[in-house]
């Protein structure tokens, strides 16, 4: 599996971005991906130096639209907190 295809969007929330100052970041991620394939993506990716991932998995949620019911997809999210010495993960760039 290719890295970029492991690591789908960053989670952009209150939570995880207050999380950000402690050098944790949330990433939705393949459904088949482990930590260890996680984990090389976001080093190969970002260039950063990864200390740990905890991995969740977010059930589909039940919807309803006239008569049809379904569920929506099921996710996996890693939350990947970086080394002290490592460089933080420039999610919002800007271009000036």
């Amino acid at each position: 599996m290719n890295a970029r295809d492991v690591i789908k969007r960053p989670i952009i929330t209150e939570a995880s971005v207050l999380a950000m100052d402690e050098k944790k970041y949330t990433f939705e991620v393949d459904v088949r991906a482990n930590k260890t394939l996680v984990r090389q993506a976001i080093e190969e990716v970002f260039g950063v130096e990864v200390k740990s991932v905890n991995i969740m998995n977010v059930r589909g949620k039940f919807k309803r639209v006239g008569k049809y019911a379904g569920y929506t997809k099921k996710r996996r999210k890693a939350i990947v907190t970086l080394t002290e010495s490592s460089k933080d993960i420039e999610i919002f760039e800007s271009n000036d």
